[in-house]
């Protein structure tokens, strides 16, 4: 979440002009610039509607001299500090402590910072920004927790055999990364554990997959299968039971057809009989 600037003005602070923009100063170090420089200089230049952003950047022999060696050089600080939207200009070779006669050059007319006292290295005071308060010139901006050159440069150190690692595998000699011979063959070493073991993962996945899937290919055919079977046993026997319907009405037909023969039969038979009967007579009258 965004940090809000906080403002405080002094019983002698100086009045902005109003006839032209207001010359607010930021300076600093800015090694490894990141948002939490960039919220600093953004509430710098939105201390008054129309703020013209200066920020001072420290060279590389005044820094390493009164606190200690940079991840980046001088160049490297005042072009990422160009490439920030809020900032106006740009001034290389700040001085460490702001004097009366650095705002007269610049026509400073506030010098924005967080209050935390920032110990001067030089020797002169306790505060490099003892003066510019003293004088109503300070305006206070505030720090964005959690993010910081030196928690940056933490953050490298703690994994730093990783980096190398990293940068070793991109490409970069030992030479260049400052380590030495048995150094390099044991993270070389521990890189290719590393590469094997994630092969190894990765095939086991694949194995797992495979696995799963033939499962549920032999679950998706058990269930066809008894789909196709329960649907063979019904049309199976739904043709059965026509099949039984049509050989019974064809046995009961061929059972009526020969009824009707034993009929006709027995009626012949019946006939001749009764012929039978009058040729006797007939024989009978001519006797």
């Amino acid at each position: 979440m965004e940090e809000r600037k906080v403002v405080r003005e002094g019983s002698n602070s100086a009045e902005p002009p109003r006839d032209r923009p207001v010359r607010v100063y930021a300076d600093g170090i800015y090694d490894l610039f990141h948002f939490g420089h960039a919220r600093a200089l953004e509430q710098a230049k939105k201390l008054f509607p129309n703020t013209y952003l200066l920020v001072g950047c420290n060279n590389d022999e005044d820094t390493h001299k009164y606190k200690g060696k940079t991840v980046m050089t001088d160049k490297e600080r005042y072009e990422s500090l160009r490439h920030c939207r809020w900032v106006d200009e740009v001034i290389p070779d700040a001085p460490w402590v702001v004097t009366q006669d650095f705002l007269d050059k610049h026509q400073i007319d506030y010098v924005a910072h967080d209050s935390l006292p920032y110990a001067d290295a030089t020797g002169s005071g306790k505060d490099v920004y003892e003066f510019v308060k003293s004088i109503g010139k300070f305006k206070e901006t505030k720090r964005t927790d959690g993010i910081s050159t030196s928690d940056l440069i933490m953050r490298i150190v703690k994994d730093y055999n990783q980096y190398v690692t990293r940068n070793l595998d991109r490409g970069y000699t030992r030479k260049e990364l400052g380590v030495s011979y048995v150094k390099e063959k044991r993270l070389r070493m521990n890189m290719g554990l590393k590469k094997l073991r994630e092969k190894v993962k990765k095939h086991q996945e694949k194995i797992q997959i495979v696995a799963k899937t033939a499962s549920v290919c032999r679950n998706e055919w058990v269930e066809n299968a008894d789909r196709l079977v329960a649907g063979f046993l019904e049309m199976f026997e739904e043709r059965c039971h026509k099949m039984g319907t049509a050989i019974k009405d064809r046995i009961q037909e061929r059972l009526r057809g020969q009824h009707l023969i034993g009929f006709i039969y027995d009626k012949e038979d019946d006939d001749d009989y009764y012929y039978d009967d009058d040729s006797v007579e007939s024989e009978d009258e001519d006797l």
